[in-house]
């Protein structure tokens, strides 16, 4: 752990309670040790930029708080609202508002984005109607009934996280959301998690493009080798140089 961690720890205190704890977390990919006890917290409402050099493991603690089966979590404990995740499968913790939205989109083929965004809220719980999320994404509106592996990549982001908003989301994981996206889109995708955290909504955000991602984010976890070594606000590491250069390389 650097200096920095131990300077800034203090910083993460607040009196507000966690909505989201991740405890001395460890995932495995078969037996390559992938997250090493990972902990931290994030309260209600914050934006938590997950960040770190490729293959850091930043992907790999996204998708095991999201409790899928791959990369296996061994270890740890996963509270969301009071709620053990830890001890639940993925729907269960889909049921309960947890919600990836995962690099590669996973845009249903031969379905319209309508049609997308209507499988979502096939079940219980249901969250915003389909009028609200064309009224987030007007793009997705004027182009509902075309097919959503056709729409282009900035669109499919769009559609991938309207289709986690059709359900009750609590906390929305974001794996990559700008990668490949022109700077007008990335703009047009920051001003919607702005929204969606006026909503309360709590959000993670895994993302290479650091500095964007610190600017919209209330707080920064680093990760380097699949273990967390600075946990404090993204001002910070706005601000420190040297911290960005020695685990994000900027």
């Amino acid at each position: 752990m650097t200096t920095a961690t131990l300077d800034h720890s203090a910083a993460t205190a607040d009196s507000a309670p966690a909505y989201l704890s991740i405890r001395d977390l460890h995932a495995y990919y078969g037996e390559s040790y992938i997250v090493q006890g990972v902990s931290f917290d994030v309260r209600e409402g914050e934006i938590v930029a997950l960040l770190g050099r490729n293959g850091a493991g930043k992907t790999s603690t996204l998708r095991a708080i999201a409790r899928l089966s791959s990369p296996e979590a061994k270890q740890g404990e996963i509270w969301m609202n009071g709620q053990p995740l830890h001890t639940m499968a993925s729907h269960q913790a889909s049921q309960l508002g947890m919600a990836l939205v995962p690099e590669d989109r996973r845009i249903i083929a031969g379905l319209t984005v309508e049609e997308n965004l209507k499988l979502a809220q096939i079940a219980p719980p249901i969250g915003w109607p389909l009028s609200r999320l064309y009224e987030l994404f007007p793009r997705l509106g004027e182009r509902k009934a075309q097919e959503g592996i056709t729409l282009s990549g900035g669109e499919q982001q769009m559609l991938a996280i309207a289709r986690a908003l059709a359900r009750d989301v609590k906390v929305l994981l974001l794996d990559e959301p700008y990668e490949g996206l022109a700077p007008v889109i990335v703009d047009e995708i920051e001003k919607t998690l702005a929204l969606i955290k006026e909503q309360g909504i709590t959000t993670i955000l895994v993302e290479q493009n650091a500095v964007r991602a610190l600017k919209l984010a209330d707080r920064a976890v680093i990760l380097d080798t699949g273990g967390i070594v600075f946990d404090g606000t993204a001002a910070e590491v706005l601000n420190n140089a040297a911290l960005r250069a020695e685990y994000l390389a900027i």
